[in-house]
């Protein structure tokens, strides 16, 4: 009798799940997810990698995927514990025979993954892919080659065929017997108008293609707000809880059923965006994270906490960075517009090292993604894949092109209490306001 474990991690659903397919040939099947307690604990960027809105959005995927399993005879083990120390517990105590887990970019995940595997050598380990557009053996280059820029990408894959979506397996083999499941401590309650969870992410994919919104997308994409003003759908994406294939597919019918035009194609556009940020983790692996990211650039943006904080909470002198950041603050999102207008704020006006910023983000928004994250914010500073080297916004025409009434600014209170950058100089003197005349 042979028994299998399945880790999820950022693939929480049943549908177009290869490596979990695979599991239908053990006797005996254990699914585990595991919450890190690093995930709570500030990192040396100032942040958490877990904040409220996040966490919240992670609860309500995890019970969609609970009650999903169920109806298959399964339940879904949720240990508050490193994936190496949950995974090996169970390992040893289940004898399990074949470890299983969709492919991940994060450092942190393929570290706990290769102990694993030095710690058991005689157990099997799966590895497939499942959130991304492409597997590996279908570019036309090798990982090591990835063109140093979108474009060049672009242009290698555009054409490419993407491979049809798994449909959910009819059964799973059932667990080994009965286990103790861990009731979770950390509980919130924030209301979102977002939902996770499987069962959420393809009701909002019906009922987005069963409307024109997406033969208009490329007319509203650059707005700041609003529910039509953009697809939504990248938190489910970004957890796994929507495979990219599976909007493909369904982007395709509605291309077939009404017709395509340059707002259909470019959303297929934006997920080669995600689909490059995805192999450039691959690739450059640890180096997402450097201060000179991949190209070793000079810079002397450094950390000034006073600027970090008045950028965190939206007090800056900018009344458009304040709205957006009140309203990632206040919503675990922002509009892609506004992280660009933010990111470009952090790096160039306030003269700080981008890192912070990310870390930031990681912590705030709920459809964090490793890759997509960290890679576009080395493209703003200039030291990722941007050709140009960064990416510099003028606030004030910014402001002027997506906000002329400042109907947004007061919406998310963008132009309230506006205070001066700095309080000190660089030997932390006071600064005196001027005299009056």
């Amino acid at each position: 009798m042979t028994t299998g474990l399945f880790w999820f991690t950022h693939d929480l659903r049943l549908h177009d799940q290869p490596a979990l397919w695979e599991m239908q040939s053990v006797d005996k099947l254990i699914c585990v997810f595991c919450v890190d307690p690093q995930w709570f604990r500030p990192n040396g960027l100032n942040a958490k990698a877990m904040g409220e809105r996040r966490f919240q959005f992670l609860m309500d995927s995890l019970s969609d995927l609970q009650q999903q399993l169920q109806q298959m005879g399964q339940v879904l083990i949720i240990r508050q514990q490193t994936p190496h120390q949950a995974l090996a517990e169970l390992i040893n105590k289940y004898h399990v025979d074949i470890i299983a887990r969709s492919q991940h970019v994060g450092i942190y995940e393929n570290r706990h993954w290769a102990l694993l595997q030095r710690h058991f050598p005689e157990r099997k380990f799966v590895t497939q892919a499942s959130h991304t557009l492409f597997v590996a053996e279908d570019l036309p280059f090798r990982i090591a080659e990835l063109p140093n820029s979108f474009t060049q990408f672009r242009k290698q894959v555009e054409l490419l065929d993407v491979a049809r979506p798994m449909l959910p397996p009819q059964q799973l083999p059932p667990p080994p017997g009965p286990i103790a499941l861990e009731v979770l401590s950390k509980t919130v309650d924030l209301k979102s108008a977002f939902t996770g969870g499987e069962s959420a992410a393809l009701k909002h994919t019906k009922e987005y293609f069963a409307t024109d919104l997406p033969a208009n997308y490329k007319n509203v994409r650059n707005e700041l707000d609003g529910w039509t003003n953009s697809t939504k759908f990248s938190p489910w994406l970004a957890l796994g809880c929507l495979s990219v294939r599976h909007l493909v597919a369904r982007l395709k019918s509605y291309e077939q059923l009404k017709g395509s035009n340059d707002s259909t194609y470019w959303i297929y556009f934006e997920l080669l965006w995600r689909e490059y940020f995805q192999w450039y983790a691959h690739r450059y692996g640890a180096r997402l994270y450097r201060f000179d990211g991949i190209k070793n650039t000079n810079s002397r943006r450094c950390y000034y906490p006073e600027r970090y904080q008045k950028w965190c909470h939206g007090n800056t002198p900018s009344p458009l960075v304040n709205a957006c950041m009140k309203q990632l603050n206040k919503t675990g999102y922002m509009s892609n517009r506004g992280r660009q207008i933010v990111a470009s704020y952090f790096v160039y006006d306030l003269k700080l090292d981008w890192r912070f910023g990310a870390a930031y983000f990681e912590q705030q928004l709920i459809d964090y993604d490793v890759a997509a994250n960290w890679g576009n914010w080395q493209y703003i500073a200039g030291v990722g894949a941007d050709p140009r080297g960064g990416r510099q916004f003028n606030i004030e025409k910014q402001t002027r092109q997506y906000d002329p009434d400042g109907d947004f600014i007061r919406r998310w209170q963008g132009d309230i209490n506006l205070i001066p950058l700095d309080s000190v100089d660089a030997a932390d003197w006071p600064i005196m306001p001027p005299p009056k005349q």
